[in-house]
């Protein structure tokens, strides 16, 4: 059998990884590998369980204390060189089941080797997994905010049977083998004498109830699957690719845990004539070279429609003007606003008549050797000639 893959690896993160990390490098794998992103790609599919299996270990602070100081030989129950089989051999075992379980693991003549918790129940609440999904919106959309309907499939409650996956009118019963813990105590004999292991309970699969007649919607998961039409709020300001978190709008949870959340990934279409850095936006202006010497009024367009601007006499080509508040609101807090910051780009005419070459000679002329020569001399500048 090939080698297990280091999780760590898998993730894309170092050991030293903190949750959040963590949780940052498993959100974007799993967007990139998810099969509703990769119709049909086996590939994907399977980097999409390695990626879940790796964060379901990393995720949990035991079960991860335990690949650390174990690596995959912490979960590997085959018996052929993990800590159930036997090849065992050089570990402590509490160690190991402290690791890896934080319960009780063994108990031995009524003495708790491995610490004094109470087994945990495996058929608790479960948070329901978190959905993902994107959308298109336009620009002016992005900066002044809008709605949106956004079409999912999700898991939902049965309402038929609201979550219980029991036939209506009857209710799932208490296991008699577990008691309803959901986990069994098998005894056996050791080097260490008489010890009982906990496991899974094998009548009830862990879950601590038996429904002896299943909701004949939900065949007794208690959950069934459902197309459902979100109205989401867009806020202002919202930037290319950041993502709304709608929380409670994944999917369902188990034995009434909570929902899992909804992540929005927005996606914001270009604008002709504007782009966008940070809160600011950028505009190109063009204007003619005598626009630029003389000076003039002219209309500069906004988002929010034109405003009239001064040039001043001498502007250079590639200047740089801000009108301020002009931008887009920050996505925190709508009260600060970016500026436009405009950049005049002279246009010089590529066809001339014989008059108006002639009005640039003269124009030329007028101005004397000094603005002829003016090239000349930075050129000679640029050369370090005196």
């Amino acid at each position: 059998m090939a080698e297990k893959k280091d999780y760590y690896e898998i993730l894309g993160v170092q050991r030293s990884a903190t949750e959040d990390e963590l949780k940052r490098a498993y959100r974007k794998l799993a967007k990139q590998y998810h099969p509703d992103a990769n119709p049909g790609d086996k590939n994907a599919e399977a980097q999409f369980k390695q990626i879940n299996e790796a964060y379901a270990i990393l995720n949990d602070p035991q079960k991860k204390a335990a690949y650390d100081q174990y690596g995959h030989a912490a979960f590997d129950q085959t018996g052929g060189g993990g800590f159930y089989g036997g090849g065992g051999a050089g570990f402590d075992m509490g160690d190991i089941i402290n690791h890896i379980f934080g319960e009780n693991g063994f108990e031995s003549g009524g003495f708790d080797f491995f610490g004094s918790g109470g087994g945990r129940r495996r058929s608790g609440p479960r948070r329901g997994a978190d959905l993902q999904t994107n959308i298109q919106i336009q620009f002016d959309e992005a900066v002044f905010g809008t709605t949106r309907d956004v079409n999912l499939q999700s898991t939902e409650s049965c309402d038929k049977c609201h979550g219980s996956g029991a036939k209506p009118g009857t209710f799932p019963e208490t296991c008699k083998n577990c008691g309803g813990s959901g986990q069994e105590r098998i005894q056996q004999q050791s080097i260490f004498g008489s010890m009982t292991t906990v496991r899974p309970c094998g009548v009830c699969h862990g879950e601590g109830k038996i429904i002896r007649e299943s909701c004949p919607e939900c065949h007794g998961a208690g959950k069934i699957r459902k197309a459902k039409t979100l109205n989401v709020v867009i806020p202002k300001g919202i930037d290319n690719g950041q993502t709304i978190r709608l929380g409670g709008k994944g999917e369902a949870g188990d034995k009434g845990g909570p929902s899992g959340d909804l992540l929005l990934t927005i996606y914001v279409q270009p604008h002709r004539l504007f782009t966008r850095q940070g809160n600011n936006l950028h505009l190109e202006a063009p204007i003619t070279f005598v626009q630029a010497a003389l000076g003039d009024e002219i209309l500069i367009p906004t988002m929010e429609g034109e405003e009239k601007y001064i040039i001043k006499p001498g502007t250079q080509p590639g200047a740089i003007a801000t009108i301020r508040g002009k931008g887009v609101p920050n996505v925190k807090n709508n009260r600060m606003v970016g500026d436009l910051i405009i950049k005049f780009n002279v246009t010089v005419p590529t066809q001339l008549s014989e008059k108006q070459k002639q009005l640039l000679r003269e124009f030329s002329d007028e101005m004397g050797d000094e603005y002829r020569d003016s090239k000349k001399k930075w050129f000679e500048k640029i050369l370090g000639k005196k």
